[in-house]
């Protein structure tokens, strides 16, 4: 089952969600359910079971991000991006850092839980 919603973007926002949509060509409703999706699931990683922290600590970006993600990387050091390009390299970028710092949570938790070894050898 569904429900439909209507919401008042930003036209920040809806220019972002917009530029994203055309480059994957995807639908903007798409997009923003991604979105909404991952601040939804994104919940503290301390309050995960093992399994889950395990998960994230070899979480990876999809291979379709990472491909457009490198293309936009090479792209720019070229100097050869469109603004709606630049701001789906921004929005990349996020997830990107987003990705990392969840990696290095579940790292840190899975060591508490003496689910991983200390990287530094020690314990």
């Amino acid at each position: 089952m569904t429900e439909i919603v209507t919401l008042q973007l930003s036209e920040t926002l809806a220019q972002k969600a917009k530029a994203i949509a055309a480059f994957t060509h995807r639908r903007l409703e798409d997009v923003l359910l991604e979105w909404i999706n991952r601040a939804i699931t994104e919940l503290p990683v301390e309050s995960l079971p093992d399994e889950q922290v395990l998960a994230l600590c070899d979480m990876q970006m999809e291979s379709e991000q990472q491909e457009i993600f490198s293309d936009l990387l090479a792209r720019q050091r070229e100097g050869q991006l469109t603004n709606s390009e630049v701001l789906q390299l921004d929005e990349l970028m996020q997830v990107y850092r987003r990705g990392l710092v969840s990696k290095a949570k579940a790292l840190k938790v899975a060591v508490e839980r003496g689910l991983k070894p200390p990287l530094d050898g020690n314990g």
